[in-house]
């Protein structure tokens, strides 16, 4: 795949402010037509290298890259739409009057598309913003953020004022649509349950750096989940484990999968994803992870 394909290539990118550096030597490449879940802790780098892809933060090293473009600052790609949590809508105006705001403000748009998204939501055109309900002005915002017709979207946090089951309506709803329309989607959230099947690519940040990255079916191919008795040593090799904890009187290991010969007592698992990404927060990565 081209550079000029690709929605985000990143290479030794950092960004340092005052207090210290937040993201370091990041070398990333976003692929395209995929939804990416991008983890990691508070102070993790997240934020920082959404603000890096849309231009609205400079990096200190490295270079990175949006679909082949360098972000000079003077507002984002023309491809990309960025929703945050905040949802950037005005109360006062109606949801008409937003949807022509966002025909005004893009070339790009599609005005038909853009009602169409609203309607399927059962919110009323002549509503004004600040009566809706949170699920609503939540849809409201996608509707503009798709409506400029975007290859990438990014969304940081952007359901996390919404009750649980309206979360994943929202959520699923969106990536559906985002799927059939074959947009990329970048997708930074704290709620590691929700990632669980809808998620088909993985970038995990701590402290500022990629801790792991790539096919989340390969990640977790590509690790195991042991459980054994308490006193018997791991049949993993040391050098491969992630994370060890006691759970319920037992020993529960994240490790890199290794050829391991059965013994006894032990059970060998495939690791759910909000285990296994769980288990690197905890360890900070020291892994041996094959490339």
């Amino acid at each position: 795949m081209t550079d000029e394909q690709l929605p985000v290539r990143a290479d030794a990118l950092g960004k340092k402010y005052p207090r210290g550096w937040a993201l370091r030597e990041c070398a990333l490449e976003v692929p395209a037509g995929r939804v990416v879940a991008l983890v990691g802790p508070n102070g993790a780098g997240k934020s920082t290298f959404m603000g890096l892809v849309t231009g609205l933060l400079r990096p200190t090293t490295g270079r990175i890259e949006v679909f082949g473009d360098t972000p000079n600052g003077r507002g984002m790609h023309p491809a990309v739409s960025y929703l945050t949590q905040q949802k950037p809508l005005y109360p006062q105006i109606t949801v008409a009057e937003t949807l022509r705001f966002g025909r005004n403000s893009n070339p790009g748009w599609d005005q038909a598309y853009a009602e169409e998204l609203v309607a399927r939501a059962s919110v009323p055109l002549t509503a004004k913003v600040g009566t809706l309900s949170g699920g609503q002005r939540t849809r409201v915002a996608l509707a503009v953020a798709l409506g400029k017709r975007p290859r990438m979207l990014m969304l940081d946090e952007p359901l996390a004022d919404l009750d649980p089951l309206a979360r994943e309506v929202v959520l699923r709803t969106l990536l559906t649509e985002c799927r059939d329309q074959g947009i990329t989607v970048l997708l930074s959230s704290h709620v590691l349950a929700e990632l669980e099947g809808v998620c088909d690519h993985l970038v995990l940040l701590s402290e500022g750096r990629i801790q792991l990255a790539g096919d989340v079916t390969a990640l977790l191919d590509g690790h195991v989940l042991l459980v054994g008795p308490l006193g018997v040593p791991c049949p993993a090799p040391p050098a491969s484990v992630v994370d060890v904890q006691t759970v319920d009187g037992a020993q529960v290991v994240h490790a890199v999968a290794h050829p391991m010969p059965p013994q006894h007592g032990w059970r060998s698992l495939r690791p759910r994803l909000g285990q296994l990404t769980l288990a690197y927060m905890r360890s900070g990565g020291s892994a041996e992870v094959a490339a």
